[in-house]
């Protein structure tokens, strides 16, 4: 039990809180490589990618691990992120300060999420049972030049552009 829950319903829960945090955080981060800003979404990504984190270190484990080390990194990421934007209202470094540790952020959640899938989705996981076979580490590679291109593309039309907000 956590949190008064089964530990499968409480996993669903983890679950779904990753992935609007994902679905969120993609929309984010797509605004702002148009120069928008999406106040509403960006809260809901910010909210729910530290949920993910928080809850991730709710699960029973042995010993500290990976996953609670990259717990740790994108709790960190997310204060800066947080700070930049509410704190610092992008004024300054806090613009590229929050584009960047937004979008780490955002893809230490797609990171994560590519392992689950290559361990939980029986297909994936036959690909690459021990995730070091090649399925497992081109996904992992085009995930990370996915968001490496939406960090500079982001990096240069969101500081020039980020006077419009769109709900």
């Amino acid at each position: 039990m956590i949190l008064g829950m089964s530990t499968a319903a409480f996993t669903t829960l983890h679950v779904i809180i990753s992935l609007i945090g994902i679905a969120a955080g993609l929309i984010v981060v797509l605004a702002m490589c148009n120069g928008r800003r999406v106040p509403g979404w960006t809260a809901l990504f910010l909210s729910t990618t530290v949920l993910t984190s928080v809850t991730g270190f709710m699960f029973h484990s042995a010993a500290f691990g990976p996953p609670h080390v990259i717990g740790v990194i994108s709790l960190v990421i997310l204060a800066i992120a947080i700070i930049a934007l509410y704190v610092k209202h992008l004024a300054g470094a806090a613009r590229w300060l929050y584009i960047v540790s937004a979008i780490l952020a955002l893809y230490l959640n797609a990171f994560v999420g590519v392992v689950q899938a290559f361990q939980k989705v029986t297909p994936l996981h036959a690909l690459a049972p021990t995730q070091k076979q090649a399925p497992f580490l081109v996904a992992q590679l085009l995930v990370l030049v996915f968001f490496v291109c939406v960090a500079l593309i982001a990096l240069k039309g969101f500081p020039a552009r980020a006077i419009r907000s769109v709900v």
